[in-house]
């Protein structure tokens, strides 16, 4: 008990940030990753971690959180015949060299540079939610199976290293090769699996638990942030979602892709600068 109360702050804090998350992901229909990663990057800095820590921590614990909203996402989508089992398939092996290869790096290396690759990837995507709306697709179909590879690789390395599901990178991939939207983010939570599971495994398994981490931290993913945040954000999605049809999904879109904006540009800045 007195533990708890001794880190009451922390588990407050930790317990709004699936709040959060989760009404963004029903609002917006964002993958968690990349609001949790910031979120907790600056929240564990002000209960003394220090940012090559806290960026480690974020990552891997964002990535644990993943595993169970994934499972929950594919379930809803494979029921209205969004998942693409035959991609997914075809896509696996190559997403999962991509994560081992991706969250050993996290394990082996310092957070500097793990937070400039998040800002980056968080700026992209704030960017294409602002401008890449609309535009055209850039070819009719996907194209041959050595550039699906290379494009499931690189979806499950980047995405190992930065802390998110895949969909912020596979979602984009695919529209712009004329792929069904609804079935790009129904298969999009699978690939979230894909990688998630078995990045967040190795990172409590492999990642050395840094001197600053904050309380319930094992290996790189801090448990308490898991338990707080999980059953929150499945909580709170559907509530963003009833809103969604209230709020003008536009303008908000807009908004939020600013934050993330600042936010990726924050971090890059912090440590990098």
């Amino acid at each position: 008990m007195d533990v708890v109360l001794n880190n009451l702050p922390t588990i407050l804090a930790l317990l709004a940030t699936g709040v959060f998350a989760g009404l963004l992901a029903g609002l917006l229909g964002v993958g968690g990753g990349i609001v949790i990663v910031p979120v907790l990057f600056f929240l564990f800095q002000r209960f003394g971690v220090s940012a090559q820590s806290a960026i480690l921590i974020a990552t891997a614990t964002s990535l644990a959180t993943i595993v169970p909203t994934s499972l929950s996402s594919i379930r809803s989508h494979h029921k209205l015949g969004n998942v693409d089992l035959v991609l997914l398939k075809t896509w696996c092996l190559y997403i999962l060299l991509g994560v081992i290869v991706g969250s050993l790096l996290v394990t082996q290396f310092g957070g500097k540079w793990l937070g400039v690759l998040f800002g980056i990837i968080a700026s992209l995507a704030a960017l294409n939610m602002m401008f890449g709306q609309g535009k055209s697709n850039v070819a009719e179909s996907l194209p041959n199976k050595y550039w699906q590879r290379l494009f499931a690789s690189c979806i499950g390395f980047i995405s190992a290293m930065v802390g998110i599901g895949g969909g912020t990178l596979s979602v984009p991939i695919l529209t712009a090769f004329s792929y069904p939207a609804r079935k790009a983010v129904g298969t999009a939570a699978g690939i979230g699996l894909i990688i998630s599971l078995p990045a967040a495994m190795t990172m409590l398994i492999l990642g050395n638990t840094p001197n600053d981490a904050p309380f319930g931290t094992y290996g790189l993913v801090n448990l308490v942030g898991f338990v707080c945040i999980v059953p929150l954000t499945v909580l709170f999605a559907p509530i963003g979602a009833k809103l969604a049809n209230i709020i003008d999904g536009t303008l908000l879109k807009r908004l939020f892709a600013i934050l993330l904006l600042v936010t990726g540009l924050r971090m890059f800045a912090q440590l990098f600068i």
